[in-house]
C-alpha cells in the first residue's frame, strides 16, 4: 500500500536509497528558522524534559514508518532549539546520523569542529577511527545510529557544562526511545555519566567489563575514539568490549534486565 502522507513517503524514499543521508536531508527539509518556529522547539524541548511528549503520537503505539517521521520531527525542535547559550557560538546542531531502526547506536560526548561545520557526529579523526571499528565488526556505519550527549559544539571542545547537559539530555532519551536500539555503547565518560546517571568523576576503567541497564536495554561503556588516539594502548581494551557487544547483539551472550549491573566475569 502506497503511503498518502507526502512527508513519510519521502522519508521512506530516502531511507531506502541512502539511509546514511536521509536523517540529515529531513532535517533540513523540516527546518524553520522564523521566530516562531524557534519558540515552538523550545516549548517541545521543555515538555520533552518533563516527561511529556512533545511530539504527534505515542511512541509504544507507533509503527516503525511513524518513528522515522517522529524523529524527524524531534529533529526539526533541535534544529530551532535557543535554550543554551551554544546556539549563540554553533554553526549547526548536530542531531544524529545512521539508521532510525538501528539494532546498535553509540553516543559520544559532544561535536568538535568538524562536525560544527558539517553538521554531522564523528566525521573529524576520531570518527574516522570510529568507522574503522565498525568495518572490523563487519558492520557499515549506516547500519547503526551515532549521536552525542550535546547536539553543538562547546566553544574550544571544553567540557559539557551542566546547563548544557540538562537542556540536550532529552533529545538523547528521545533519540534512544524511539530507534529503540538493541545496544547502546557510551563512548566515553561523559556519556557514560549522563546516561547512567552517575558521579562526574568516574573513570571509563571502572565501567568497563560490565553490562548496565539502560532503561530495559543494555548498555555497554567503552573509551572514546579520541582517548585511543591519544592512547593507542586503549585499543585493545575497546576492541575487548566491541567483542562484547557483538556477543549481545548476536544472543550469544545473554543479557536479562536487573537492578545492578551484569558483569562478564560472573
Amino acid at each position: 500500500m502506497r503511503d498518502r502522507n507526502p512527508i513519510l513517503r519521502h522519508l521512506r524514499q530516502l531511507a531506502e536509497s541512502e539511509p546514511e543521508l536521509y536523517l540529515p536531508r529531513a532535517e533540513r527539509a523540516l527546518t524553520s528558522t522564523n521566530a516562531g518556529a524557534k519558540a515552538d522547539a523550545n516549548a517541545d524541548v521543555e515538555r520533552l524534559a518533563t516527561g511529556q511528549s512533545a511530539l504527534s503520537s505515542a511512541s509504544a503505539q507507533a509503527s516503525p514508518a511513524q518513528f522515522v517521521v517522529e524523529l524527524a520531527a524531534l529533529a526539526k525542535t533541535a534544529l530551532a532549539c535557543a535554550l543554551c547559550p551554544l546556539h549563540e557560538t554553533r554553526h549547526k546542531v548536530v542531531f544524529g546520523v545512521g539508521d532510525a531502526h538501528a539494532r546498535l547506536m553509540f553516543v559520544g560526548e559532544a561535536p568538535g569542529a568538524d562536525e560544527d561545520a558539517q553538521g554531522e557526529p564523528f566525521v573529524g579523526r576520531a570518527g574516522q577511527l570510529l568507522n574503522k571499528i565498525l568495518t572490523a565488526m563487519k558492520l557499515r556505519r549506516s547500519e547503526v545510529y551515532i549521536a552525542n550527549v550535546l547536539k553543538c559544539r562547546p566553544p574550544g571542545n571544553r567540557n559539557p557544562l551542566p546547563g548544557e547537559t540538562a537542556t540536550c539530555m532529552p533529545y538523547l532519551r528521545k533519540q534512544i526511545e524511539l530507534i529503540n536500539p538493541a545496544v547502546v555503547v557510551a563512548l566515553g565518560a561523559v556519556a557514560a555519566v549522563h546516561l547512567l546517571k552517575l558521579a562526574p568523576d568516574v573513570a571509563v576503567k571502572s565501567l568497563r567489563g560490565r553490562i548496565f541497564n539502560l532503561d530495559g536495554r543494555p548498555l555497554i561503556v567503552t573509551y572514546h575514539p579520541a582517548a585511543l588516539l591519544r592512547n593507542p594502548s586503549y585499543k585493545t581494551p575497546t576492541w575487548e568490549d566491541m567483542q562484547t557487544v557483538l556477543k549481545v547483539l548476536s544472543g550469544e551472550l545473554k543479557w536479562q534486565p536487573e537492578n545492578k549491573p551484569f558483569t562478564l566475569d560472573n
